[in-house]
């Protein structure tokens, strides 16, 4: 059997629906059912393994149909429901007309196999090939990256894993914002920086808009030891001009590197600029003033008819009054009236960059929950310039609150400053950040807890989950300094484990594809991790529940065959998120 894209659970679920489907049909043909069209019905895998491993409620939901009771209903369906060369070897009806089906010896057999056997097990082909688009972190190149980049980072990184896993052809981008206001500001305040240094700084203050950190001053005399004098007395934009083409490369290069330490590496580095130097911005805004979507006001701004667009995403475009309340902006800027493009403008040619002029067949942004309100109107906008909303998603991340001794810290030690992405990792270890920051869904707001991040021991998840990696890899050394060969994936006969640590390992490692799937539909690879410690934690069970080491023949061998499944689930998992898996520890 090929087991490349094996799905255990859909298998035995799609296998499920089709026997009962068969036998309804069987049913009707013999007369046992009245003629009618069968209705749709649940087949799924119940909480408790005592009411089966699949369990259905055709019965119930035929009621109306055949016009008899469900109890009925369904002893005339299992009369007809033929299991022979199944998956199921027996089946139940309960309650009021459940019909519960049992898994055969068959069914755990080929989920040992396929997990020994597939290298990447676990990868599904559920996305076909479409083209995702995962842009995260994003951050602006004008200053260090914060702990919102840091889970965003781990996040994203996490989520395109999970994506590729199950099946989709995806792009990991970072948009450098390299034009528009931040730009200016950035070359404002280097400028001033630089004048600064041989003019002092009373005679050249700096505005409280400015960015004040010492990043600034340190890229402002980065500029001066090469330059010295020579830009005190030119021109003001020309010094900004040179002082920003200077140092903006300078802080790109640092975001790659400092990202490329916490193991991400983008297939796309954007730049905004582009877009304004091709003209694609100007050409979004003309085309939006052609569908009407845009008009010029009296000032010679061209206004865009925002809430018209946005309304069918959702409230949005909440917007600060005089006295401190909140009002719904109706038409928003996109280009003012002195010619220059809004922020806005050049988000809109992006994602229509993104979506028509690259193809994606989906566009994902990860962005932080502040940005909530920007939702709507980003996907109205794609509907305004002829393209379908819905093909932009966005996720959101709640902040994170990093902790120590059980408070909360928001300064660095080393600098007395907000802690950086850079202070984290030269704290923790990077496998603890990234495992870490993927363990709660984005939705969630994240306690990081400093302390737990680098003890070694079973209280932290991810040295927990490594050691369960390295404990199988001490076993199966153990095995073969001993002369114990395995016999090979086809050898397996998962009909002696029968012990229920066993049996509850094999019913996990046969999630593990449904659990990429459903991370990836979800955009959610917490769910990920978590079923991670759930197969670590179910594997120590087992390890302490039964013999490895001196189990005789066919047992022997099906256990050995787990320790090699789990540790490929194990070693799958951590290297999607980019996580060592030890072993030895």
């Amino acid at each position: 059997m090929d087991y490349k894209n094996y799905n255990p659970r859909a298998a035995a679920l799609a296998q499920a629906r089709a026997l009962l489907t068969d036998a309804v049909k069987a049913a009707v043909a013999d007369g046992a059912l009245p003629e009618a069209a069968l209705p749709d019905f649940i087949v799924e895998i119940p909480a408790d393994v005592k009411n089966g491993d699949i369990a259905s409620n055709v019965a119930m939901a035929g009621a109306r149909a055949f016009h008899k009771a469900p109890r009925q209903i369904a002893e005339a369906i299992t009369a007809k429901l033929q299991l022979g060369g199944s998956l199921f070897d027996r089946f139940e009806v309960a309650g009021p007309g459940f019909i519960n089906l049992f898994l055969g010896q068959d069914w755990f057999t080929s989920v040992v196999r396929a997990a020994v056997a597939s290298p990447e097990y676990g990868r599904t082909d559920v996305g076909a090939g479409k083209r995702y688009n995962v842009e995260f972190v994003s951050a602006n190149p004008t200053g260090p990256m914060h702990m919102g980049n840091a889970r965003g980072g781990a996040l994203g990184d996490g989520l395109a894993a999970c994506l590729d896993w199950a099946g989709y052809d995806v792009t990991r981008e970072f948009y450098i914002n390299d034009a528009g206001n931040q730009i200016e500001k950035f070359g404002k305040s280097l400028a001033i920086r630089y004048l600064q240094l041989y003019k002092g700084e009373d005679a050249c203050p700096l505005p409280e808009e400015c960015y004040q950190g010492a990043d600034i001053i340190a890229r402002a005399k980065e500029f001066a030891a090469v330059h010295g004098d020579a830009y005190v007395n030119k021109d003001f934009d020309e010094l900004k001009k040179a002082i920003v083409a200077d140092a903006l490369p300078k802080n790109i290069a640092g975001l790659q590197r400092d990202l490329g330490k916490y193991r991400i590496e983008y297939d796309v580095w954007f730049h905004e600029s582009d877009l304004h130097n091709s003209g694609a911005v100007k050409a979004v805004v003309d085309k939006l003033l052609e569908t009407g979507a845009c008009y010029k006001a009296e000032d010679g701004a061209i206004m865009y008819r925002s809430a018209q667009y946005a309304a069918k995403y959702g409230v949005v475009n909440k917007r600060k009054t005089e006295d401190g309340s909140e009002e719904e902006a109706k038409d928003e800027v996109l280009v003012r009236a002195n010619g220059i493009p809004t922020y806005f403008a050049a988000d809109i040619a992006y994602h229509y960059n993104k979506l028509a002029v690259r193809g994606f067949d989906k566009a994902i942004d990860v962005w932080g929950a502040d940005h909530h309100g920007h939702v709507a109107r980003m996907k109205g906008a794609m509907d305004a310039i002829g393209l379908d909303g819905s093909r932009l998603d966005i996720v959101l991340m709640q902040m994170v609150n990093l902790m120590r001794d059980g408070k909360p810290v928001r300064m660095s030690k080393r600098t007395g400053k907000a802690i950086t992405l850079t202070d984290l990792l030269d704290e923790v270890p990077i496998d603890s950040a990234r495992f870490f920051f993927n363990q709660r869904e984005s939705s969630s707001t994240l306690d990081f807890d400093l302390d737990l991040a680098v003890r070694n021991d079973s209280e932290n998840p991810v040295y927990y989950v490594q050691y369960a990696h390295a404990r199988i890899c001490s076993v199966l050394k153990k095995l073969e300094s001993e002369g114990v060969k395995f016999a090979g994936a086809d050898a397996v006969d998962a009909s002696v484990l029968t012990d229920p640590a066993e049996q509850a390992l094999i019913r996990l490692l046969a999630a593990f594809p449904a659990e990429i799937a459903a991370a990836a539909e979800k955009y959610d690879p917490a769910r990920i991790t978590r079923y991670c410690i759930d197969v670590a934690s179910a594997y120590h069970r087992f390890y302490n529940a039964c013999r490895i080491l001196d189990a005789e023949g066919t047992v022997q061998q099906g256990r050995i065959a787990l320790c090699l499944a789990v540790r490929g689930v194990i070693h799958n998992i951590l290297t999607m998120f980019k996580v060592n898996a030890p072993e030895t520890m």
